[in-house]
């Protein structure tokens, strides 16, 4: 049973899909487990147990009500982000950059935030935040 694991909200489903369908079997070894680029639905599991959940951002507003308002937020500060912990924080954030996410900041120690604790973020192609730690 899949306990937590993050759902994206997403309106360019295709290009999201590629994305993630893309980086996350060398990033986390994860595995797409259902959907296409089609969408609305795709999940990625890692040793059977949910990493990561795509969803068409339309379909969830038909769902919860809220089809009439903007998809669109004000430039405002990161509410969320998804983080992947990864064996090589370097490697992880050249595959990424391979794939299409944009940089934010490149791969550096961060002892102030734990031990050992090593990170860089990117951006995936709707603009959410993913941190790549090890540690």
């Amino acid at each position: 049973m899949d306990a937590l694991h993050p759902r994206l909200l997403v309106g360019g489903f295709a290009e999201c899909f590629r994305f993630y369908d893309a980086v996350l079997p060398g990033l986390i070894g994860a595995v797409r487990a259902s959907g296409s680029e089609s969408g609305p639905y795709a999940h990625w599991d890692v040793d059977g147990q949910g990493a990561l959940v795509l969803f068409d951002r339309n379909a969830m507003a038909a769902v919860a009500g809220t089809s009439e308002l903007s998809a669109g937020a004000p430039p405002s500060q990161d509410r969320s982000m998804f983080v992947c912990r990864v064996a090589d924080v370097d490697a992880g954030l050249a595959h990424c950059l391979a794939h299409g996410a944009a940089p934010v900041a490149g791969a550096c120690d961060r002892p102030e935030w734990g031990p050992g604790l090593r990170t860089a973020h990117v951006r995936d192609p709707e603009g959410h935040l993913i941190e790549l730690q090890s540690y």
